[in-house]
């Protein structure tokens, strides 16, 4: 046989053996679904588009990138969101979801992603100067339903008129409309929706001090009961996205303080 054949033969099969290896790698990927809400700005959202954008949206990608995972985006309602998890619509839940001994009970957690305390914010004229709740007494008081947030507000400020909104849109657009007094949720959604024209209306009365029980440990990520093995990958990613610089990267993109938390 000729020196070129020889050649040749050995180099198709060479490209042959890079192709099977190249397809085997791609079979072994792990393959993931995440859900998320899409309608938590500056967390996560849903643009015209069809676009998913936001802080989770971004943690969620380096997180899947560091994990080497071919990783797909399903929107889902919040107070259908861990439901649709146990149903197997998706594998993990990326929404700025709170871990709390309430939702352990249903769902394991990851370790935390960020964690940052609640706020009120309130029309610019209003004349409500603390964030009590004696302050707030007979107050109409929005919040998320099925949110750490709402159940604060039901623990800690009994005295308000609480109103629960499926998303955060619905109460923002009441109190910019004067038909609410007050509202309640993270600060950093607060803070970021009243850099905005719609968010012109009002301003923080105050940062609430969390509590452990209601509020938890901070934003994980959570994963179907006893699937603790994806939940620790998806921890250690989290502890290697904070040390090479990623997570960084993507906070500062966003917010001008360091969401991890202590």
């Amino acid at each position: 046989m000729r020196i070129q054949q020889r050649l040749a033969i050995a180099a198709s099969a060479a490209i042959l053996a890079l192709s099977l290896g190249a397809g085997a790698h791609a079979q072994d990927m792990m393959k993931l679904k995440i859900g998320t809400e899409g309608a938590y700005p500056p967390f996560n959202n849903l643009e015209a588009d069809g676009s998913l954008v936001g802080f989770d949206i971004d943690i969620a990608k380096a997180l899947c990138e560091e994990m080497k995972a071919d990783c797909e985006f399903v929107t889902q309602d919040w107070d259908g969101i861990i439901p649709a998890l146990q149903a197997g619509k998706f594998d993990a839940i990326i929404a700025s979801m709170s871990i709390t001994e309430e939702r352990k009970e249903k769902v394991d957690f990851s370790a935390k992603y960020y964690n940052t305390p609640p706020a009120i914010a309130v029309p610019k004229d209003s004349a409500i100067t603390e964030a009590t709740d004696e302050a707030l007494a007979g107050k109409a008081l929005g919040a998320q339903s099925s949110t750490t947030h709402s159940n604060y507000a039901e623990e800690k400020l009994p005295s308000a008129d609480l109103k629960l909104y499926p998303t955060p849109d619905e109460y923002k657009l009441d109190i910019a409309n004067g038909r609410i007094d007050a509202v309640i949720d993270d600060v950093i959604v607060l803070s970021e929706w009243l850099k905005t024209d719609d968010g012109a209306c009002c301003k923080i009365l105050d940062t609430l001090t969390p509590d452990p029980v209601i509020n938890g440990e901070g934003a994980g990520i959570a994963v179907r009961k006893g699937e603790t093995e994806l939940a620790d990958k998806l921890s250690a990613a989290i502890l290697a996205i904070r040390e090479n610089g990623k997570y960084k990267e993507i906070n500062d993109k966003y917010f001008d303080v360091d969401v991890y938390g202590d």
